[in-house]
């Protein structure tokens, strides 16, 4: 699994899913558990790696995505 996220994105991510996994403890009902879509931009993050990215070839690493 080779990185295919920049810097830039990988804070942008890790600050989008704080924000959004805040919501969990702060939503009440069905709606909390949209904050748990933050977990996932936190993972992504913090392996450098977005699947999504791979499937449609794009990388934001400044180098090819391969």
């Amino acid at each position: 699994m080779t990185s295919n996220m920049g810097n830039a994105d990988r804070v942008i991510r890790l600050i989008a899913g704080i924000a959004l996994f805040s919501l969990f403890f702060v939503l009440e009902g069905g709606a909390r558990w949209l904050g748990l879509v933050g977990v996932v931009l936190i993972l992504t993050s913090s392996v450098s790696f977005c699947p999504l990215y791979k499937l449609l070839g794009l990388s934001t690493t400044g180098t090819k995505a391969s």
